[in-house]
Order: C-alpha cells, then structure tokens, then sequence
C-alpha cells in the first residue's frame, strides 16, 4: 500500500466563514494568487508523482472544491465559464496540479446526484463543502446485493488524486450473490466509499500528467449501503435520485459533457502556458549556426508565435460557444438532441487538438535547450499529449462520434 498523508488533516488555510458566498471573480482572483506557489511545486508534484500537500491545501482554501456542492451546504454552484477559468489558470502552472483539482471538483458535482442521505454523508462531515471527492468511470469492481446494500469488491485504475480524497466513487458492476442467476448485462453503477477503507497501490508512473497521483485503488469486499449507490445509465440519461436537487437548473447539466469541458480547460491553460514560455525564451537566445543573435527577430518565429496564438484563439472561441450552449439549455429545460451532444464532445476534443498543435509547433521552435527538466516546455509537450489520450477528449474518437451522428447511425456509445 503506498503512504498516503491524512486527507482529513490537510485543513484550508483559510478559515470557512471567508469562503461562503465568495463571488466568482474573487475565486478566479484567489487561484491566480497560488499560481507562483503552484509553479514552484509542479517538479516536485512530477517526481512525487502526486500533488504536494501544501498546494492541496492552499488551493481548498480558495474554495474550490466547492465550485459544485450545493448551496444548502455552503457550496457555491459556481457558473461553468467561471469553473473554465479556474482549472485553466491552474494548468498555466500544472496540468497535473489542474487534473487533480477537475476531477475532484467535478465528481463533487456527481455526489450531489446521490440520493439526499449520500448527500448529507459527504458535504457535512469533518471537512464540510470543501470535501475532496475522487472518482472513476473505469468498470474494475463488482457489487454484490447483501443486506439491503452492496458488498463491493475489485480494483479501479486511474483514481486522480486518491493520496487527498476523503470519499471515492468506484465504478461496480452489479453481479448476483454466488449461486444465483445473472439475468442480462450486469448494471453499472457507482459506489460512494471512504477512501480510509481503500488500498491505494504504487502503481502510478507515467510520463504525462506525472503528478495527478491516479493511482489504483481496490475495494476489498467493502459493505455500502444502498443510499450510497447511483446506477451509471440512468444518470446519463438525466435521471437521479436526489430529491432536493431534481428542479435546480444547475444540476440539469449533462455530466458526461461537464467533464469534456473541464477537461478541455487543461488544454487551454497549457496552450497559454506554452505561448508564455516561448515567449519568453525568443528574447533570451538566439537560433544556432544562423546570424540571429535574438530568435523574436527572425521572421519564421514570427510566422510561429502567430500561428500558435491564432490555434489557442480559435480553441478559446469553441470553449465559449460550447459552455454558453451547456449554461444556456440548462436555464432552460435541459434538454438536448442526440447531435447537440456529440457535437458538444466533439468540441472539446477538437479544442484540445488545436491546443496540441500550437504547442507541439512552439516546442518545435523552443530549441535543444528546452529539453531541460527544469525548463516547463517539456513538460507542457507531454502532458498535452497525455491529456488528448483520455477517452472524454480525444480528438480522433469524438469526431468519429459526432460523424456518425452527422450520417445518420447510432452513436456507437451511451456517453453523450
């Protein structure tokens, strides 16, 4: 089992009461505030490959967690372009440190689906609205019917940012006690468990997003009660068990397009990241064996940082549209057509890919130097390329999505 620090003695530095009602201009404003603190710990989140503790504790005393948490617990609801800006701004330092915080602040905004008495369990406990909720959509466990609730049992892979999360949701398979009939495919559904009754083992080493700590946790024939329990199927079809939830329009958004637009958010932070750093160094160097004593002089940089910046431009356009469309139908009724969706998720991996592409084209100009560990273009190249691989936003994938919807056939997949 790896060592994990106490998720409950990771505390805010900031006292609760200055959180409450926080506006959403001053949440941003806090997070731009860490980011030094946040720059200076991404090497360090890469070789402890997890976040360091004190930038998990300064970033819940911004509030961030509570970004989705209901109100009636002192959550914010915070507006999802707001949400963008807060997870971008964190990737302009750590993509790692930003995937830790996204995923943690979204699976909160999946808790908050959870039948009311779940509800009561995560945002009323020692750490109140700003719990720390991880989770994973990858099937690895299985649940089993026992005394009116589940034994779960089984392993989950990738759990970001598992060494600080107090609860996990784990992706089961609902299977028949042994001896009984399975009658059709099994249900999928998640399970709300402590993470002190969960093995987290060492088994995250990755050459991108280095620092997110997505572990694999395993649940050993772990009792959940039944109100801890949200069938995965009928929550993407916008049905969920929370009764005090159910007419708030914020909670009418899709879940499955909330996490491609989170998730896109890293690409634009580290697209900006990038056109930061290259900015920078074009002033600082020259081009080798060519008379160019300054690389902003010479006319190819120019022709790449107007490239780059027009890819960053239009991606930060297609992240507008697609968050005004996710806002503005959940004000309304919510509702939403087969191509609406995919096309939704089509964007945020065709975002994500013009973010990769200007990156890839300045890392491309930023010379052998820049091969350096402590030099983050480096390391913005591999972990842009370890984010267009994860199934929400790669780019290849989503457009084949919204293509086949485009010519008429199914889908291919239930998460739209």
């Amino acid at each position: 089992m790896a060592e994990r620090p106490d998720p409950g003695a990771l505390t805010a530095v900031m006292p609760r009461a200055t959180v409450v009602g926080m506006a959403d201009a001053e949440i941003v404003e806090r997070i731009r505030e860490l980011r030094p603190l946040i720059r200076r710990n991404a090497v360090r989140a890469e070789h402890e490959r997890r976040v360091p503790d004190e930038v998990v504790v300064a970033l819940t005393g911004t509030g961030v967690h509570r970004m989705n948490v209901p109100a009636r617990y002192g959550g914010y609801q915070t507006p999802l372009r707001t949400q963008i800006d807060v997870f971008a701004e964190i990737a302009v330092e750590c993509a790692s440190t930003a995937w830790v915080t996204l995923g943690q602040a979204g699976v909160s905004y999946i808790a908050a689906l959870f039948p009311d008495e779940a509800q009561d369990d995560f945002f009323t406990g020692p750490s109140g609205p700003d719990v720390r909720i991880g989770g994973t959509l990858v099937p690895g466990a299985t649940a089993v019917p026992y005394d009116g609730g589940y034994r779960v049992d089984g392993a989950s892979a990738f759990a970001t940012g598992c060494h600080h999360a107090q609860w996990h949701l784990l992706t089961a398979a609902v299977v028949p006690a042994e001896g009984q009939p399975q009658e059709g495919p099994p249900e999928m559904v998640w399970v709300a468990v402590p993470m002190s009754e969960l093995e987290i083992l060492d088994d995250w080493d990755a050459t991108g997003l280095a620092g997110t700590g997505s572990n694999t946790v395993v649940a050993r024939d772990i009792p959940v009660p039944a109100h801890r329990v949200l069938p995965v199927g009928p929550m993407l079809a916008g049905q969920t068990p929370s009764k005090t939830n159910a007419d708030d329009p914020f909670y009418r958004m899709p879940v499955l397009l909330l996490f491609c637009a989170w998730a896109a958010s890293a690409a634009l932070g580290l697209g900006r990241a990038a056109m930061t750093e290259f900015g920078e160094r074009i002033h600082r160097r020259g081009i080798t064996y060519t008379f160019y004593e300054r690389q902003n002089e010479a006319t190819v940089t120019h022709l790449q940082a107007a490239e780059a910046q027009m890819r960053i431009s239009a991606a930060e356009l297609v992240a507008a549209r697609l968050i005004d469309e996710i806002e503005t139908k959940a004000r309304d009724d919510g509702s939403y057509t087969p191509q609406e969706r995919a096309r939704i998720r089509a964007e945020s991996g065709y975002l994500t890919r013009l973010c990769k592409e200007a990156v890839d084209l300045l890392a491309s100009a930023a010379g052998a130097s820049s091969l350096q560990r402590d030099v983050p273009m480096q390391r913005i190249v591999r972990d842009i390329q370890a984010l267009c691989l994860h199934s929400f936003i790669n780019p290849a994938t989503n457009l084949e999505i919204y293509g086949r919807v485009l010519s008429g056939v199914d889908p291919g997949t239930p998460f739209l």
